[in-house]
This record gives structure tokens, C-alpha cells and sequence, in this order.
């Protein structure tokens, strides 16, 4: 049996904090090395819970010790691409949650440096391994329903995200940080990459939370067309305050198919007639998709063994960034776009020019 892979963390915050679970609790075939977070109160918390070999406040300090394999980046998407960099450049592999960075310049920046360090990159769409959603493509891809005709996703959430997080400059805002597995997985389902895009958004609660953020919104829609003709949307609420709500709908040329439901769990409680019927939701997304992240990891940890690229890259990530820098200026510019504009204007910026 290969040793196991030894992992360092960057970021333990809530999505570093499921990573570790996964790596400490759910796969003998990983190990957890070493923390790296800059907030020395959550480092502390996270050593606490999760027990690891050592923990760092930087990666380059983490990347001098050097005692791991590979590094799981969780950290606020404009952090992301110098860590990958670093990490890259130091021979390790890498899962890079979502999204993948701010620009198309960043994403290339981390593919060239991934390619020439001969290091291996996932991307962290995890709804790609859920069971669920895997035996949905599967299904696709057999022609079950024919040819998908319009894919409809939505993600609503619950809980108001961190500053960053819902700013334009160090996110490219809700689209990218509550929507990017919206983006990749139609995508995915609809094996096409999107066309054009027209988004509309709107701010219901802002006030309320007491967000004065530029462009904020908390509310969008999105209509997508695709290269092979097919239609899709994509549905965003964040905060959501009924729960978390991931579900999507794939219609074809002969059926349909639907993933996932608002019901979390198999059960269904009355006490009183006044009451009524209580049905569970799922109140996280790490609840809802605690078994992707664990396939998720464990698919990371077999292309590093055996030395196969990941299913899903930085290709993959690129094309979701690319999809929410067009969706952005649509919604800024109140007019429908091609993703072909936000490529021709990198290849402008790139140049110069």
C-alpha cells in the first residue's frame, strides 16, 4: 500500500476546518502535516481539534519545513493565485478550492506554473463527485434524456459572507463566491462551455445587514446560452434565510432529470394539528455535501499516487471565472455578453495594449 499523502492546510477557516475533517477522519490514505493560517486565534482552534505534525502563520514558512506532498488553499479567493504559485513552484500538488482567482491572468498563471513545475491541480468543485450528481452525468452521457436542451441550477445560502467576500475588487462578488459550482456543473452537465450570458441582480437585504459594499446584491439570475445551442440559468439567494438549497434540473430531448431536493433528510415529524407536518432542510452545505468532499479529497489523493491528472482542473476553473467576469459585466452594463469579449480583453490587457 503507498504511504499516505501528507497534506498541508492553508486557510482553517470553515471550508479549511470540512478539509480537515475529511483528512483526519475519513481517509488513511492522507495525512495531515501541517496548518497554515494567518489569524492566530482559528490556527490555534484548528490545531486544537484537528492534530497535526505543525502549524505555520505563513506558507512560506510552511513551504521551508516542507514535510508534505500537497497543499488543500482555502483561503479568500484574491490570496489564491500567489499561494498556488508558491506551492507549485515548490513541487507540490495542489486542490485550490473555488473559486480558481480574480482574473483569467491569475488562472493562467497558476496552469503555465502547475505545467512547468510538473505538479498536479484540482479544482474544488466538489459537486462533481457527489453521488448524485456523478450518477446524473453518467446518465447524460448514457442518453437517457437525449441531448439537454436547458440545465437549471440554483444555489441559495444561508448566512451573510465576510466583506471580501461580497466585494467586486477582492472577489468578483456573490456570483463567483456563492454560484461558482453553479457555473462549473451546468457546464459540466451540458459538456458545452457558455456563449453568452445576460444577469440580473438585485439588493433586498443589504440595508438591513448593514452592507454599504459597491454593487452589493444578495439576489441574481442568470440566462446562459451555450456553444452546442443548449440553455441554462443559474439561481442565487445569499443570505437565504429558509436554509441551504442546492438543486438542479437537466431537461432533455426525451426526459428529464432532477438533482437534489429541498428535503434533507428521510424523515417527517407531526406533534399537533397546529404545527402541521416539520420536515427537515439542510441547514449548511457541508451538510449537504459532506460525502463530495470526501470523494473529492480521496479522487486528490489517488491522482497524486498514481500520477493521473484530476478529472476536473484548472481548465475547469478558468471557465467558471471567465463565466462570472461575464456575467458581471452584464449585470453592470444591463446588456447580454459573450464570453468571447472578456477573453479578448485579457488578451488586450496581456498585451498591453
Amino acid at each position: 500500500m503507498p504511504a499516505p499523502i501528507r497534506v498541508c492546510l492553508v486557510g482553517a477557516g470553515r471550508a479549511g476546518k470540512v478539509h480537515a475533517r475529511t483528512l483526519t477522519h475519513y481517509l488513511p490514505s492522507a495525512r495531515l502535516a501541517c496548518i497554515v493560517e494567518t489569524i492566530p486565534e482559528v490556527l490555534a482552534t484548528a490545531a486544537a481539534e484537528f492534530p497535526c505534525e505543525a502549524v505555520f502563520s505563513t506558507l512560506e514558512a510552511a513551504l521551508e519545513w516542507g514535510q508534505f506532498e500537497a497543499v488543500v488553499i482555502t483561503t479568500p479567493t484574491f490570496t489564491h493565485a500567489p499561494l498556488a504559485i508558491a506551492a507549485a513552484q515548490a513541487g507540490k500538488h495542489i486542490l485550490l478550492e473555488k473559486p480558481m482567482a480574480l482574473t483569467l491572468a491569475e488562472c493562467d498563471a497558476i496552469i503555465a506554473t502547475v505545467q512547468r513545475a510538473g505538479v498536479h491541480l484540482q479544482l474544488g468543485f466538489m459537486r462533481r463527485f457527489d453521488p448524485e450528481f456523478e450518477i446524473a452525468w453518467q446518465r447524460i452521457q448514457a442518453g437517457e434524456i437525449g441531448r439537454p436542451m436547458l440545465i437549471k441550477s440554483l444555489s441559495h445560502g444561508p448566512g451573510l459572507p465576510p466583506p471580501w467576500a461580497r466585494d467586486l475588487r477582492t472577489s468578483n462578488g456573490m456570483l463567483a463566491e456563492v454560484n461558482s459550482h453553479d457555473w462549473d456543473c451546468i457546464r459540466w452537465l451540458a459538456a458545452s462551455d457558455p456563449q453568452r450570458v445576460y444577469a440580473e441582480v438585485a439588493n433586498f437585504k443589504g440595508a438591513a445587514y448593514g452592507v454599504d459594499t459597491p454593487h452589493f446584491y444578495d439576489t441574481a439570475i442568470v440566462n446562459i446560452r451555450f456553444e452546442s445551442g443548449a440553455l441554462g440559468s443559474i439561481s442565487g439567494v445569499c443570505p437565504c434565510e429558509y436554509g441551504y438549497d442546492a438543486r438542479v434540473e437537466i431537461i432533455g430531448e426525451r426526459g428529464i432529470l432532477q438533482i437534489g431536493q429541498l428535503q434533507g433528510q428521510a424523515l417527517v415529524v407531526c406533534t399537533d394539528r397546529e404545527r402541521g407536518l416539520a420536515i427537515p432542510i439542510y441547514r449548511t452545505w457541508a451538510q449537504r455535501f459532506a460525502w463530495a468532499y470526501i470523494r473529492e479529497m480521496e479522487h486528490f489523493v489517488q491522482c497524486i499516487q498514481h500520477d493521473t491528472p484530476p478529472r476536473v482542473g484548472g481548465e475547469d476553473g478558468r471557465w467558471a471565472v471567465a463565466s462570472v467576469l461575464a456575467a458581471t459585466r452584464s449585470f453592470l452594463e444591463e446588456r447580454p455578453v459573450f464570453l468571447s469579449e472578456v477573453f479578448a480583453e485579457e488578451v488586450t490587457q496581456g498585451t498591453g495594449q
